[in-house]
């Protein structure tokens, strides 16, 4: 498998966080996004990604799967253990529901292609950005600590999907300067999942192409 991804980007982080969870490799392909270089718009990429945007997983048989929640669930069907979605059907419910607030309400406002809109569309500077993007942010993060439990992960005792979705936006919450405190389960998970080997691995930071 081929994972194409940027060390920054959110989505590309939640599909590393799952890939290692299941024990899962692959050659990972770095992209640069910065607008000066922009390798999501060329074409040899918009072959493999019509949108041009990160992740792609590229399968052993050539099909390539796009965004990230439809790549984490078939990594979860393909690759059942460990379950990454409770057996209790209601849980699964909550669970896919806190992964679709930070996939679906959070992180589309601060995606590269946002920001740059925001600056050289409507003339904003890096703190108005900042503030504009940190007030989404909190509006999510307070639904999300309303919704999660206090068995030491979003939704129970075992790492789900909605704990591999909220590690890579408290990420880009921080870089965005979001005041966390007032979020103390949210901050609980998060340093939770932070110790485990398979979202250390998944960090920007550790990632070949992250910036110093």
């Amino acid at each position: 498998m081929k994972l194409y991804s940027h060390w920054r980007s959110s989505a590309s982080y939640r599909v590393r966080i799952a890939l290692n969870l299941k024990a899962l490799t692959c050659e990972q392909v770095t992209l640069d996004l910065h607008k000066s270089h922009a390798a999501q718009h060329r074409p040899e990429y918009r072959r493999i990604n019509p949108q041009g945007v990160v992740p792609s997983l590229e399968l052993d048989n050539g099909t390539v799967l796009m965004q990230s929640m439809a790549i984490i669930e078939y990594l979860e069907e393909t690759w059942p253990e460990p379950p990454l979605l409770p057996k209790k059907v209601e849980d699964r419910a909550l669970v896919r529901a806190l992964s679709q607030i930070v996939c679906a309400d959070m992180h589309p406002l601060h995606t590269t292609r946002l920001i740059d809109y925001l600056g050289e569309g409507l003339a904003l500077n890096q703190v108005s950005i900042d503030r504009w993007i940190a007030g989404w942010t909190t509006m999510g993060l307070r639904a999300i600590e309303g919704l999660i439990g206090d068995e030491g992960y979003c939704v129970g005792e075992t790492v789900t999907m909605a704990d591999v979705f909220l590690v890579p936006e408290v990420y880009a919450a921080r870089r965005f300067k979001v005041d966390l405190e007032s979020f103390e389960k949210i901050r609980r998970v998060v340093e939770r999942c932070n110790g485990l080997e398979a979202f250390q691995l998944a960090h920007p930071s550790r990632q070949p192409d992250a910036a110093p």
